[in-house]
C-alpha cells in the first residue's frame, strides 16, 4: 500500500467511525439515556473498537513507510 492509499483508508475509516459514534449518540439522546450510559456504549462497541485498531495499524504502517 502506498502513502496515498494509506491516507485514503485512514480518512474513510475515520469518517465511518465518526458517523457510527454520532448515530449512537443521536439514538441515545432520542431514548433519553444518561450521558455516562451512551459513553459506555461507545467505549465498548465492538465495531468501534475494531475501527480504532484498524486506524492504529494504518498509522503504524504509514510511519514505517515514511521511514523508508
Amino acid at each position: 500500500m502506498d502513502q496515498q492509499d494509506l491516507k485514503l483508508s485512514k480518512k474513510l475509516i475515520s469518517s465511518y467511525k465518526k458517523r457510527l459514534e454520532k448515530e449512537i449518540l443521536d439514538r441515545s439522546l432520542r431514548l433519553r439515556m444518561p450521558q455516562n450510559k451512551f459513553e459506555e456504549i461507545i467505549k465498548n462497541n465492538n465495531e468501534l473498537i475494531n475501527l480504532k485498531k484498524a486506524l492504529e495499524q494504518l498509522e503504524t504502517e504509514s510511519e514505517s513507510q515514511s521511514k523508508v
